[in-house]
Parts: structure tokens; sequence; C-alpha cells
């Protein structure tokens, strides 16, 4: 039986690819298994500074849950597998602590959604196609998608690609703010590297340390948000030296001269 993920290096980018393209890599059990197992030890592998997750094929990124493994009784999808922590893959996800890039392939629909909504920002080729379609098949989202894209496209415009369960290309996606990029399909795996690897030359405590505000501030009212900004980094900034700061400022004003 193949391994339903694979994971390359690319010095310290590690590349995740779910393999199951005849199925339009659907989310079966041992395909979420493998993610939340590979999340949580990449996670924990300090020589990682980031990821990027993908597709293998061109048709989609992920198809969401394996409706056929689920209609078949095998998939333990929702009586305590589908949010079982070895078996929830957003979760494992979110909880890596690492900057994850998606590079959106093909198709990214329902729970595939779900799954490219956790990543930190989305490269997209033009054969990406995005939708939310728990309408169609009535199952309810049960990995963030319905706090996730509201909160990245709009409320109205969440609300049009849920409740009609509507596809939406990338280049509306791009539009929408949904994804930062679309490129050609043979440009994204380059594109995506190029953006996880100019984070992971960042020093990894300032990256999760900064990461950690954007995220924390985002579950805050704005005011609470700001004030919560301002005590960490009176709190992290007093403790740095004026002259090592300035050394720094100077190396990026000459690494970018024109």
């Amino acid at each position: 039986m193949n391994e339903p993920l694979l994971i390359a290096r690319e010095g310290a980018v590690a590349i995740l690819t779910m393999d199951r393209p005849e199925a339009m890599n659907a989310l079966s059990l041992a395909l979420r298994g493998a993610l939340a197992a590979a999340f949580r030890r990449l996670g924990a592998d300090e020589t990682v500074h980031a990821l990027v997750l993908t597709g293998a094929g061109d048709r989609a990124f992920s198809a969401g849950l394996d409706l056929k493994e689920v209609g078949a009784g095998t998939g333990a999808a929702f009586e305590g597998g589908f949010n079982a922590p070895e078996y929830d893959p957003v979760a494992a996800l979110l909880a890596c602590g690492k900057p994850v890039i998606g590079a959106i392939n093909g198709a990214a629909i329902t729970g595939g959604f779900e799954l490219a909504l956790a990543c930190d920002l989305m490269i997209a080729s033009t054969a990406a196609r995005f939708a939310d379609t728990h309408v169609k098949v009535k199952v309810m989202p049960g990995w963030g998608l319905s706090q996730r894209l509201p909160r990245l496209i709009g409320v109205a415009r969440a609300r049009q690609l849920s409740l009609t369960g509507a596809f939406i290309d990338a280049d509306t996606a791009l539009a929408w703010g949904l994804v930062n990029e679309v490129v050609p399909p043979d440009r994204l795996l380059s594109r995506a590297l190029e953006i996880a690897t100019a984070i992971a030359a960042q020093d990894p405590a300032m990256v999760a340390r900064y990461r950690a505000m954007i995220d924390d501030g985002l579950k805050l009212p704005f005011g609470e948000a700001l004030a919560l900004e301002a005590a960490r980094a009176q709190a992290f900034n007093n403790a740095i030296p004026a002259a090592e700061i300035e050394e720094l400022r100077a190396r990026v004003f000459e690494s970018n001269r024109g």
C-alpha cells in the first residue's frame, strides 16, 4: 500500500504532499493520521523552520473527507475519528508552531478547503478552485471553516460561498483576498518554496513570537489587540540594545539597495 503522504526537505523547509491523486487527495483516515503525525513531528524538529503543504497531481489540493470510506463505515469520520487528535490534521497544523504555506494545485473542497484555510497563507495555481460544499453534502464544518472564511474574505462573501456551495476560480480567490498570489501550475511549488525559504531564513524564535502576536491579537477586539501589541513590544524591545537594532537595520538597508 502506498503511503498517502510524501515528505521532502529543501534546507530548512519541509514539503508535505498529499499523495492520493486518483482520489483527488481525499482525506482518508490514513491520510488524516499521517498529516497529524507529520505536523507534530515537524513542529518538534528544530531544523525545520517552515512548511509547504500541497497535493499530488493537478486536479485537486484535496476534495475533503473520503466519502467512499465514510459511506463504507470504515473511516471513523464523525464518531471519534473526525476530531480525535491523532486524526485531526487542522488542529495539528495549527499546533505545530511553524509557518505553513499552502500551495493550492487544484480544487480545495469542503474539508480540503478547511485544511487550506488553516495555512498561514496560500499560493494558488491557475488551476485552483475553491468550494464549501457542506450545504450540498448536508454535513456541518468542524475544522473552522465557518469562522476562518468570513474573517479572511468578509462575511457577505463567505455566506455567498458557504450557502450556495458554488466554486470560485483562482482569480476570484485572489480578488477576494483568499489567496496571496496566483501562478502557473509549473511555478506553484517553486514560488511556495521561495516564500517558505524567505521565512525560514529569519530567526525562528522571532518568527514564532511575531506569529503569536498576530494570532493572539486576532482573537481580541481591536482596542485590546492594540494594547496587547504595545505591552509585548515594550517588554521585548526594551531588552534589546539600541546598537544591535541599528546594526540590523543597516544590514536590511544595505541588502535592499537599488
